[in-house]
């Protein structure tokens, strides 16, 4: 049975996070700092054994939504018309998954830094490469920025699609930057992409009025 490359690369994601959390298991404490406050600041803790299945059990759940969603959408044929970017955005969250189990572990076993702030860059890849796919997302129910309009049009799904994917990549070089500037790393990383969440739903509603009219 073949099993496609981006399947094998996400499974290996999965391992190594288990590796990880293995490996790491005899070195952190009983109680494991989980959350952190907008000023990056400890204010959370959990049993280490919940810490550190955490991140690998939320990978095996979001691998299985990857490999789901292509296959039972209606719109799936359009799935398929973009799938090598969907397949580099699936990839894409499992290592920044990896990544935050591997900074939350370093964050229990005395390495120090601001949180916000060492997570603005991998959100901003994420938010980047999010761009990349909604430009290139034809009309489907799972995937890109499904409003009422978009869904109701192919048209306003094209052109809302095409300025989303160029706000999105805005949003994630203005994420970036919160590495350094640590104390508005949050907001650089929220206000941006609400503002383009926002704006993009506003966006396709005037769009389908003015195809109405």
């Amino acid at each position: 049975m073949h099993v496609p490359k981006r399947e094998i690369i996400i499974l290996l994601i999965i391992l190594v996070s288990i590796a990880v959390s293995l490996y790491a298991y005899p070195i952190v404490p009983e109680q494991m700092v989980s959350h952190w406050n907008a000023d990056g600041q400890v204010n959370g803790y959990i049993p280490k054994l919940v810490g550190l299945a955490l991140m690998p059990v939320i990978s095996i759940g979001a691998f299985l939504l990857f490999l789901v969603i292509p296959r039972i959408d209606p719109l799936r044929r359009n799935i398929a018309k973009f799938r090598a970017y969907f397949d580099i955005f699936a990839v894409m969250v499992m290592l920044f998954l990896l990544y935050l189990h591997g900074i939350m572990i370093l964050a229990n076993i005395g390495f120090t830094f601001n949180m916000m702030q060492v997570i603005a860059p991998a959100l901003g890849a994420v938010f980047y490469y999010s761009g990349v796919l909604i430009g290139h997302a034809k009309k489907n129910w799972s995937i890109g920025i499904r409003t009422p309009w978009t869904m109701s049009s192919e048209r306003v799904w094209n052109e809302t699609h095409k300025i989303g994917g160029k706000l999105f990549k805005a949003a994630g070089i203005i994420a970036f930057f919160g590495i350094f500037f640590p104390d508005y790393a949050i907001l650089l990383i929220l206000i941006p992409v609400i503002a383009v969440v926002v704006y993009t739903f506003v966006y396709s509603y005037v769009l389908y009025q003015k195809k109405r009219k």
